[in-house]
Formats: C-alpha cells, sequence, structure tokens
C-alpha cells in the first residue's frame, strides 16, 4: 500500500509533505505542476497526507474513483524520468 498524490496538488505544491516525510519519497522539480509520491520507498507512514493543506494526498485503496489514474501518474514520475525521489 502506498499514498498517492493527486489532482489538488497542481499548480499548488504547497511542499509540506516532503517536509515531514521520514523517508524522502516525494519528489517534484520546480517546472513539475505537482509533487509526487515514490511508492517504491513510501512507508505508508500518513505524515503527508496529515499536512496537505489541499488534501490532495489518499491511500492508494481510497482514491476518488475520479482520481484513480494518479496511482499510475506518481509510480511513472520516477520510473520514465529516473528519478530517485528525493525532493
Amino acid at each position: 500500500m502506498t499514498y498517492v498524490i493527486t489532482q489538488p496538488c497542481i499548480d499548488v505544491k504547497d511542499g509540506a509533505c516532503v517536509d515531514v516525510c521520514p523517508v524522502d519519497c516525494i519528489g517534484g522539480e520546480n517546472e513539475d505542476r505537482q509533487f509526487y509520491i515514490d511508492p517504491e520507498r513510501c512507508v505508508d507512514c500518513d505524515l503527508c497526507a496529515t499536512v496537505c493543506p489541499v488534501d490532495a494526498i489518499f491511500r492508494e485503496e481510497e482514491l476518488p474513483p475520479e482520481w484513480e489514474h494518479f496511482t499510475r501518474v506518481n509510480a511513472e514520475y520516477f520510473t520514465e524520468s529516473g528519478k530517485d525521489g528525493a525532493p
């Protein structure tokens, strides 16, 4: 199980989630429109979800149906771009 960053993060990128993540699994470059969670590194601690000011972070199995595709979007950010998950 992992957490997933969804649509409300787009063009907001508050960064509180990055600051509290104990395993540095949240990434995103300045030019990216949102942050992403690396599902391989996420330890399911839920700290990111508790501090997100726009409620953009969900447990994978609790995603609203309209945002289920963000599971793939988050994972592909790290596999396709070669990002290491570090902010």
